[in-house]
């Protein structure tokens, strides 16, 4: 079978266009989002900044309700909340607010997990100093945690391609679809390996930089 890539080269084009776009919206606000969540998910447990017990369960109990539903399954489940918020449920922007919301769960457990590996002995420090919650989580236990965090939110990134490439069940295009519909559905395998092999490269890239920049801040 042959392939015409005078016809292709500018769909993929678009479509390592739009994953793009996918992954850097979704990475900047769900990063936000969860880093927020997490912190909160750290503070208000026993014995954090912000204790309050009623409020880390109903944290706790959000994420973990939310966080292992299938990517597939939440793009249907937030259907009614997609359209109310974009106006869609198909499409490029209809894909990333679902994606934004399946990263910050999945951030907000990263970042918990990290902070918790700051020495309690140090904040209990800046504490009976006089430094107040605010100014502790930000100048003390992010910047403590900040190269594991930099390896955790790597590691989500992937996560996200992995989620751009469902994007197409919804119209959203990206690598994912183009290797469907001009690749498998047209059992054009050269067409499937390209964007595979595509997609591998700009992973490799991320877990690259995100190793160097963690070795970076590790060594401060």
């Amino acid at each position: 079978m042959h392939t015409d890539w005078s016809q292709l080269l500018p769909v993929l084009g678009e479509s390592i266009g739009i994953t793009v776009y996918l992954v850097l919206v979704t990475f900047l606000v769900g990063g936000l989002f969860g880093l927020v969540l997490g912190t909160a998910l750290h503070t208000t447990r026993k014995g954090g900044l912000l204790a309050n017990a009623p409020i880390h369960l109903l944290l706790n109990v959000i994420v973990n309700v939310v966080r292992p539903i299938p990517f597939i399954i939440l793009l249907a489940t937030l259907g009614p909340v997609t359209l109310k918020v974009v106006g869609t449920t198909i499409g490029t922007d209809a894909a990333a607010f679902v994606m934004i919301v399946a990263a910050s769960f999945g951030i907000a457990r990263i970042v918990e997990q990290n902070l918790v590996t700051v020495d309690p002995g140090v904040v209990e420090a800046a504490r009976s100093m006089g430094a107040g919650p605010v100014r502790i989580i930000l100048t003390l236990l992010i910047p403590e945690a900040l190269g594991p965090l930099v390896l955790g939110y790597t590691f989500i990134v992937i996560a996200i391609v992995d989620m751009s490439a469902m994007a197409g069940a919804v119209g959203g295009g990206g690598l994912g679809d183009f290797a469907l519909v001009y690749g498998y559905q047209r059992f054009d395998w050269r067409v499937t390996l390209v964007a595979t092999l595509t997609i591998i490269v700009g992973v490799q890239g991320v877990q690259f930089a995100g190793n160097w920049l963690a070795r970076r801040v590790l060594r401060r």
